[in-house]
């Protein structure tokens, strides 16, 4: 597992997940910083460098010397690897200390109207990464935090029809298959692979992954 060093923005494996980590949960946008950009000069000029730049800053501030980032973290030309973390992300979200999530589309000033329609929302990997968190905090365009999913949590409920008590545990043993899939109807994925592959954590469930088998996932 790699994380981020918030003070270096700097990638540091551990061969085991350290027991103090933030991780980001956002929407990927216009030249996010992937894992060969690491290592490029040039990385400082791409922009998705402000947005890494400015959440290891915001981990910082909470307290967190390590945060995991899914556009940087993960060698991406490995399949192995590749494999490896889509099977572990949902117990990599469920373990970290706190979750950021970065509503890019919502503004400090109008993110009571703004919530409902964040993009975020929509997207189905961020189904396991709003539910396998102990703590999420939201935090607008501009890096201002406006609430918890513990404080937004009845919001978010009507939002996403996830069942309070899920948002507040994590706890889905008595949650049905048919529930857990309409979570996940409305949402879409870039990739279709990725709509099977992003709910292997909510179904607790292992598979490789095969990126060109489409729908047979």
């Amino acid at each position: 597992m790699r994380l981020l060093n918030t003070e270096t923005v700097t990638l540091t494996f551990f061969a085991e997940p350290p027991s103090r980590y933030a991780i980001l949960s956002h929407r990927w946008l216009e030249e996010e910083v992937e894992f060969e950009h690491m290592f490029q000069a040039a990385v400082v000029r791409m922009k998705g460098y402000a947005k890494l730049c400015a959440v290891c800053r915001t981990a910082h501030e909470l307290g967190f010397q390590y945060l995991w980032v899914d556009t940087c973290c993960i060698d991406k030309s490995s399949s192995s690897e590749l494999s490896e973390a889509i099977n572990s992300m949902y117990q990599w979200y469920q373990q970290a200390m706190i979750c950021i999530v970065y509503l890019h589309d919502v503004h400090k000033d109008a993110w009571q109207s703004g919530l409902s329609q964040a993009i975020w929302f929509t997207r189905g990997w961020t189904l396991q990464e709003l539910i396998a968190p102990r703590q999420c905090i939201f935090f607008t365009q501009e890096w201002c935090s406006f609430g918890t999913k513990a404080t937004l949590s009845r919001e978010i409920a009507r939002i996403t029809g996830i069942d309070e008590h899920v948002l507040h545990t994590g706890n889905m043993q008595e949650i049905s298959t048919a529930r857990k899939m309409s979570w996940a109807a409305k949402r879409w994925t870039s990739r279709r692979e990725d709509a099977a592959y992003s709910l292997m954590g909510i179904f607790g469930v292992h598979m490789s992954t095969i990126y060109g088998e489409g729908d047979r996932a």
